[in-house]
């Protein structure tokens, strides 16, 4: 046997040797790779619906911070009807009186922002740069707002929401705050994350 048959020998198994050695790392990496693009369980539960019961939520009441859906903090407020005769006392202090910014859902292009009057839902989040305003829901003056009816106060820049969520005009925020999608089962249990309009 010549020393090219040999040589030639040896091309033949480290060619083929390194190509199923490649074949192996390239399906090593792909599986993974391809695994990647099915959500985990940890982040199909992030997004899941969260249901609340709010039978006990009494009129003048809130429930939260709930850092429930999607990482992110919720507001409910249960208003009374003084809380619902004071939201349209002075609408020219608004941004956005009528909430007609476009990511909001239909429900919430209303005077009450919520589907019924009385149940406000609030992703707990100021707009400006994600912080968490600190609710105020009495109607009384603040130090930080003598005219001030009630709502929510962003200590981090000093924006202003009503109870209905709604941004205060000079404000650091330019946004309402967001609500979310939500519907009801029944009269006491919130559903944040199932927007039954799109379900």
């Amino acid at each position: 046997m010549t020393d090219d048959s040999k040589n030639a020998g040896r091309r033949r198994f480290l060619v083929g040797s390194t190509s199923v050695v490649g074949a192996v790392g390239v399906v090593g990496a792909a599986v993974p790779f391809v695994g990647s693009w099915n959500p985990s369980a940890k982040a199909r539960a992030a997004g899941a619906p969260v249901r609340i019961d709010i039978s006990r939520l009494q009129d003048g009441e809130m429930l939260g911070p709930i850092p429930a859906w999607r990482g992110r903090p919720i507001f409910i407020v249960k208003r009374s009807d003084e809380i619902l005769s004071a939201l349209n006392e002075d609408p020219d202090r608004l941004t956005d009186p009528n909430s007609e910014e476009l990511e909001q859902p239909g429900y919430a292009q209303n005077e009450y922002r919520s589907r019924t009057p009385d149940v406000m839902v609030l992703v707990g989040l100021c707009p400006h740069l994600f912080c968490s305003p600190t609710p105020h829901i009495e109607l009384k003056p603040e130090p930080f707002d003598t005219e001030w009816r009630g709502g929510f106060f962003c200590p981090c820049h000093g924006s202003r929401f009503d109870l209905a969520g709604r941004v205060y005009s000079g404000s650091p925020s330019s946004r309402n705050m967001e609500v979310p999608p939500y519907s009801f089962e029944g009269n006491d249990v919130l559903v944040i994350g199932i927007d039954e309009d799109n379900a």
